[in-house]
């Protein structure tokens, strides 16, 4: 279930989920418009989905977009603009997942901590898929 959205000037930058309490069912926390779909199962023991194969179709993606799951521990994610300022921070506890849909990331452990990521794809390696940045305003 979604437990925050975080947004600046009206665009949304990320969004909280919680595995630990979720819907009955199939439930897609993401927009039909991103590029990473994310939704949650909570189906009783014997259900089976249809068999089915996903078509293929061009699907450009010009942007990666990022899902970050805390298996173990916490982790803090601060969220700036692509400009370095600070937008807003959150921390990520066991069982809970960010979705990064834009913007600038830092992620810091608070304890340790094991992290599932999952990004759209291709891969074309750290010099072409990101940029690191200087952040103008950040929080002590």
């Amino acid at each position: 279930m979604k437990i925050k959205e975080i947004t600046f000037e009206n665009q949304l930058y990320a969004f909280v989920c919680s595995l630990n309490d979720v819907n009955k069912g199939l439930e897609f926390l993401s927009d039909d418009s991103d590029f990473i779909q994310l939704g949650t199962w909570n189906y009783e023991k014997n259900f089976s989905t249809v068999p089915h194969y996903h078509l293929e179709h061009d699907k450009p993606s010009n942007l990666t977009q990022e899902v970050v799951l805390v298996h173990k521990g916490s982790v803090k994610c601060r969220l700036f603009t692509k400009e370095g300022n600070y937008v807003d921070e959150v921390d990520i506890n066991e069982g809970e997942l960010i979705v990064q849909i834009y913007g600038v990331h830092e992620y810091i452990m608070n304890e340790d901590s094991i992290v599932l990521e999952i990004k759209n794809g291709p891969y074309y390696g750290p010099e072409i898929d990101r940029k690191r940045i200087e952040v103008v305003d950040k929080p002590s």
